[in-house]
């Protein structure tokens, strides 16, 4: 009986030791420098496998499959889009033609991951977009999704991620983007349906110069000094879900060549009223800076010694 305690208390032992140094090895992969704008220099990381001790992990788990279509090719689709690594692995979801990461406590994606190519967002002439219902997302544990009901008289727009726009090639495709999921309170005159708008037509134009593009879109929430000079994070909720409101968004964007070279951009952009004399460029950040704020770490499949240019810049 003692050395079955005894082999038992080896084992949660060990579990817990495990998990203690699998933190600290995360922990140590923080970027070591304070961001400079005009620094393009970078810790290089390791990768090791790994799988977490007390959580579980439910990877890619696809949409529900309706009005009896095929989803089998999902899984293939999935592994394009994530070609260069998950940001992280918290109630993914994987849809038709995009990737998503749920926030169960703000009703806000972590973040979306899509793959265009110069195929995949030509208009499909047969795509409506004005057959698509914002409804809540099915795939999400009820006590957890947001609704309709919450955008109501909220004085926020419904604002997609991952963009309708980039997915008209097949009426499902398009049909996902509306899922609620998807959806992140944005402002609308000024942002939603101007400055964000204007950023979501670059990345759409970025198929032009690259074969594959990989773009992941998410929500900030920024801390701010308020007036007895300490730093606050504050974001507003809205509806009876509390779907919080970010105050601000980014994009991190890879651009494969046709010879393999990857070349990235990054941005992040206040929800507020954005002029639209404002350049793009102006929302150009380095991506780390976007990494510390997030908590992810973007295509860490990627060396970055193997990108070429980050935000138009030689490296």
């Amino acid at each position: 009986m003692n050395r079955i305690l005894l082999n038992k208390t080896f084992l949660i032992s060990t579990i817990a030791s495990g998990s203690f140094l699998l933190g600290t090895f995360f922990e140590k992969r923080k970027i070591l420098n304070d961001l400079q704008c005009n620094s393009h220099s970078f810790q290089e990381f390791k990768t090791a496998p790994c799988l977490p001790i007390f959580s579980t992990v439910s990877a890619a788990v696809p949409a529900p499959v309706e009005n009896g279509e095929d989803a089998a090719t999902i899984p293939g689709r999935v592994s394009q889009i994530m070609k260069y690594g998950f940001p992280g692995l918290d109630n993914v979801r994987s849809y038709s033609d995009y990737v998503l990461s749920y926030d169960r406590r703000n009703r806000v994606a972590h973040w979306v991951f899509e793959h265009l190519t110069p195929e995949s967002i030509q208009k499909n002439e047969s795509v409506d977009r004005s057959k698509c219902d914002f409804r809540p997302d099915p795939s999400i544990h009820q006590f957890f999704r947001s609704d309709n009901s919450d955008y109501r008289r909220s004085g926020f727009d419904r604002g997609h991620l991952a963009a309708a726009g980039n997915h008209r090639k097949h009426q499902k495709h398009c049909d996902e983007t509306f899922y609620l999921s998807n959806m992140a309170p944005q402002v609308g005159n000024g942002f939603n349906r101007d400055s964000w708008n204007r950023l979501e037509i670059h990345v759409r134009q970025l198929t032009k110069t690259y074969p594959n593009v990989y773009v992941c879109t998410g929500p900030l929430y920024l801390p701010k000094k308020e007036d007895d000079g300490k730093m606050y994070v504050k974001y507003q909720v809205i509806g009876n879900n509390n779907v919080a409101v970010p105050t601000h968004f980014y994009k991190v964007i890879v651009g494969e060549t046709s010879d393999n070279k990857l070349e990235m951009e990054a941005y992040v952009m206040p929800n507020q009223v954005i002029s639209n004399e404002t350049p793009l460029q102006v929302f150009q950040v380095p991506p780390e800076s976007i990494e510390k704020n997030a908590g992810l770490l973007f295509f860490d499949k990627i060396n970055r010694k193997q990108l070429t240019k980050i935000n138009g810049k030689k490296i």
